[in-house]
C-alpha cells in the first residue's frame, strides 16, 4: 500500500470532503499539514495573518459552504483562536480548527516545550461544540471523520482537533476511504404533532410567524405561509429569507414599538429555528401572544428563554412543507390585518429613518450601488447594529452576515471568508474603526487575495455605542471611548488597494459608485465626524444600570 504522512492523509481527508479553503496562519507545530496542502496542490491556503482571522474566516464560508477548515498554531497561537470559536458556536457554524501540539512524549508534562500552554484541549474544549486529541497515527482518520460529522449536526458548531507534530509526520498505509462523514439526521415530527400545530393556527385569526437561523434552507416554505396572510418576523440571522420585498415582512424590527405591539396583539405565535436572543427580545421581556409553539432542531431549545405551549424538534424546512400541506388552502388573509402589518412595518421604518438623519441616505445609496447580488458584511458597530441591521434591504438569505456573538472585529475576516466562498460577488464590509483594529492585519490579507471587498470604514475616532451607552444610563460621563485612529484611506494605499475618504453624504455616494466598478479591494472611509453624530445606545433592553 502507498504510504503517506498523517499530514497528507488530513489534506487527503478535506479534499475527500471538498474543502476548497484552509484559512491558517502556518508554524511549526502544523507545518506537517500544510506542506501536505502546499504539494497537493488541490485546496487554496488562505495565509490569514491571526489566528483569530483564520477561524473567522472559516466560519463565514460555513455559513455558505457547510465545512469551513482552519489550521493554527499551539500554545498562545491556538488561544489567539479563542474568541473567533467562540463566535462561531453562537453561530452554529460548522467549522473544523486543526492545531498543533508539542511532540507526544512532551505532552502534558510542563516541560517548557516550545509553544507549550497549559491544557490546550481544556480551553478548545470550553470555547467550541467539542474537542479532541489524536494521539496515534493510525486513529487520524477516524477522529478528524469525528469532528467532521460532529461539526455538521445539529446542533452545528466549531469543532477543534489538536494533532503533536510528530504524529503529523508520521508515516502509515493510506486508508481507502477518507470520505462518508455525514451529519445525524434531525428526528421527523409526527402526523399527530403536525397537524396539532395546523389546528392551532387554523382557529387563529391574527398568527404571526418568528423565523431566526434554523429557517435559512426554507425561503420557499416561509413565503408560501406569508402568502396565506401570517406576517413574518425575522431574527438578523435570517434576514432574506422572506425578501424584505414581501408585504408581509416585518423584517428585524422586532425591537420598534409599532412590531412589538403587533406581536403582542396576535393571537398565535409559531417560532421556527430562533434561538430567541436577549437583544432581539428586550433581555426576554418582548410579550409573544399565546399559544405560543416552538420548533427548533435540537430539543435542548425547548423553552431555553421562554416558555411555550408546544415544543416540536424538528428540521424546519421538512417540518414547513408537512404543516402546509396539513394546513392545505387555509387562508388568514384580510384587509384589516395587512393593514396593520404595512403600518407596523411603515411606522418601524420611519422611526429609524428619523433616528439615522444622514445615515439612512448612506444607506439606501449602497444598496442602490451594490449589485443585486452583492453581500454585506457588517461588524458590530453602530452603523452595522442599526441601517446594517434592519433597514439595509435585504432579498435573499445569506446577504447580510455578521457577528451573533455581538463581538467586535470579526467584519474584515468574515468578510474574507464570505468573498472566497461567494467568487464572483462584491462583498461591502462595514466596519467600525475601533473593531477595525483588532483584526487590522487582515487588510493585508484582502489585498493578498485580490478579494473584490469594499472595506467600509465609519471612523468616528472610538466605540460609538459606548458612548451613547455612557449618555443614557451613566449620566453622560465619558471615560475611556476615544481612540486615537489612523488615516485608513493612505493605509489602504500603504497596503496596496485604492483608498477612498468620504467627509460627506455626497462624496458617498460619488466614491461609492466608483469603488464598485472597482474589481479588486477598496477602502472606502467614511468620516462621521465630519457626516454628523449617529444616535444608538445599544439595543433594547430592560435597565440594568
Amino acid at each position: 500500500m502507498k504510504q503517506v504522512t498523517v499530514g497528507e492523509l488530513i489534506a487527503r481527508i478535506l479534499e475527500a470532503h471538498h474543502v476548497d479553503n484552509v484559512y491558517g496562519v502556518i508554524s511549526i507545530h502544523n507545518l506537517p499539514i500544510a506542506d501536505a496542502i502546499g504539494r497537493r496542490g488541490k485546496t487554496h491556503f488562505v495565509c490569514a495573518r491571526g489566528e483569530a482571522g483564520s477561524v473567522a474566516m472559516a466560519d463565514a464560508e460555513a455559513r455558505f459552504h457547510g465545512l469551513g477548515v482552519a489550521l493554527t498554531s499551539t500554545g498562545a497561537g491556538a488561544g489567539n483562536a479563542v474568541g473567533a470559536l467562540i463566535e462561531a458556536f453562537n453561530a452554529g457554524s460548522p467549522v473544523l480548527h486543526i492545531t498543533g501540539q508539542v511532540e507526544s512524549a512532551y505532552l502534558d508534562r510542563d516541560a517548557s516545550f516550545i509553544h507549550e500552554t497549559k491544557d490546550q484541549l481544556g480551553f478548545l474544549q470550553a470555547s467550541c461544540k467539542a474537542a479532541f486529541r489524536i494521539t496515534s497515527a493510525e486513529h487520524a482518520v477516524g477522529i478528524i471523520k469525528e469532528a467532521i460529522r460532529v461539526a455538521q449536526t445539529v446542533p452545528k458548531g466549531p469543532v477543534s482537533v489538536e494533532i503533536p507534530v510528530d504524529i503529523q509526520a508520521a508515516t502509515i498505509d493510506l486508508p481507502g476511504n477518507l470520505g462518508g462523514a455525514e451529519a445525524l439526521r434531525v428526528p421527523s415530527p409526527s402526523q399527530t404533532e403536525i397537524d396539532s400545530v395546523a389546528a392551532t393556527l387554523k382557529r387563529a385569526k391574527r398568527p404571526i410567524l418568528w423565523i431566526g437561523g434554523g429557517c435559512i434552507q426554507a425561503s420557499a416554505e416561509i413565503k408560501e405561509l406569508a402568502n396565506k396572510g401570517i406576517p413574518v418576523v425575522s431574527s438578523t440571522r435570517a434576514r432574506g429569507v422572506l425578501p424584505d420585498a414581501h408585504p408581509r415582512s416585518l423584517g428585524a424590527f422586532h425591537n420598534q414599538p409599532a412590531v412589538e405591539r403587533l406581536i403582542a396583539q396576535a393571537d398565535a405565535a409559531l417560532v421556527i429555528g430562533s434561538r430567541l436572543r436577549s437583544n432581539e427580545t428586550l433581555t426576554y421581556s418582548l410579550q409573544f401572544p399565546k399559544p405560543l409553539i416552538q420548533v427548533d432542531a435540537t430539543p435542548i431549545a425547548q423553552q431555553r428563554n421562554y416558555p411555550v405551549n408546544q415544543f416540536i424538534c424538528a428540521d424546519s424546512t421538512e417540518f414547513l412543507r408537512r404543516l402546509l400541506t396539513a394546513i392545505d388552502n387555509h387562508s388568514w388573509v384580510s384587509q384589516s390585518y395587512d393593514a396593520d402589518i404595512q403600518a407596523a412595518r411603515q411606522q418601524a421604518i420611519a422611526a429609524l429613518e428619523k433616528q439615522l438623519g444622514p445615515y439612512t441616505q448612506i444607506c439606501y445609496a449602497l444598496r442602490a450601488a451594490m449589485p443585486d447580488d452583492s453581500i454585506l458584511v457588517r461588524d458590530i458597530t453602530m452603523s452595522g447594529s442599526t441601517w446594517g441591521s434592519r433597514l439595509y434591504p435585504v432579498q435573499k438569505p445569506n446577504q447580510n452576515i455578521h457577528s451573533l456573538a455581538g463581538a467586535i472585529g470579526l467584519g474584515l475576516p468574515h468578510a474574507i471568508g464570505v468573498a472566497r466562498a461567494n467568487p464572483g460577488k462584491k462583498i461591502a464590509a462595514l466596519v467600525g474603526d475601533g473593531g477595525l483594529m483588532l483584526n487590522i492585519g487582515e487588510m493585508a490579507t484582502m489585498v493578498q487575495e485580490q478579494l473584490p471587498i469594499i472595506l467600509l470604514v465609519m471612523n468616528d475616532g472610538g466605540y460609538g455605542v459606548m458612548r451613547g451607552i455612557q449618555r443614557n444610563h451613566f449620566e453622560n460621563r465619558q471615560f475611556f471611548n476615544e481612540l486615537h485612529t489612523p488615516n485608513y484611506a493612505q493605509m489602504a494605499e500603504t497596503m496596496g488597494c485604492i483608498g477612498l475618504k468620504a467627509q460627506s453624504v455626497e462624496e458617498f455616494k460619488e466614491h461609492i459608485n466608483k469603488a464598485v466598478d472597482i474589481s479588486g479591494p477598496v477602502v472606502l472611509e467614511i468620516d462621521m465626524a465630519a457626516i454628523g453624530p449617529l444616535n444608538f445606545a445599544g439595543p433594547p433592553q430592560k435597565k440594568l444600570y
